[in-house]
């Protein structure tokens, strides 16, 4: 399975970052997760810094466009393979320093794509 980041976790479940994780670990990924306040979701450590996560195929962002501006370069260092951009995180800047580091960059939900058997492409 691939493990994943997501960088905007919730513990409210009517949200979409909150779904994904459940989501998620339905499908047994390994979850590693950042938001802004630290906090536990079904044993889930959320980290509220910018760890040196290690083989991190995929990130998965909750953020709008100005909140990701922090993460630009943590998110670059991680070296993972694809960064997915759900719907209302679209941040073209950040398609093009992704795609100069040959990062994959996906406007995809990934509750859909989870859902449809396409995560793992």
């Amino acid at each position: 399975m691939l493990k994943t980041l997501i960088i905007g976790a919730s513990d409210k479940p009517q949200r979409y970052a909150y779904k994904a994780l459940k989501l998620l670990q339905k499908y047994n990924h390994e979850i590693v997760a950042i938001g802004r306040r630290q906090m536990t979701i079904d044993g889930v450590e959320v980290q509220t810094n910018q760890p040196d996560f290690k083989d991190i195929h995929t990130v998965t962002l909750y953020l709008n466009a100005k909140n990701q501006q922090d993460y630009y370069d943590y998110i670059i260092s991680l070296k993972p393979k694809r960064v997915i951009f759900n719907p209302g995180t679209e941040n073209p800047e950040f398609y093009d320093k992704l795609k100069a580091k040959n990062i994959k960059i996906e406007e995809a939900c990934t509750l859909v794509l989870l859902s449809t058997n396409q995560y793992e492409t």
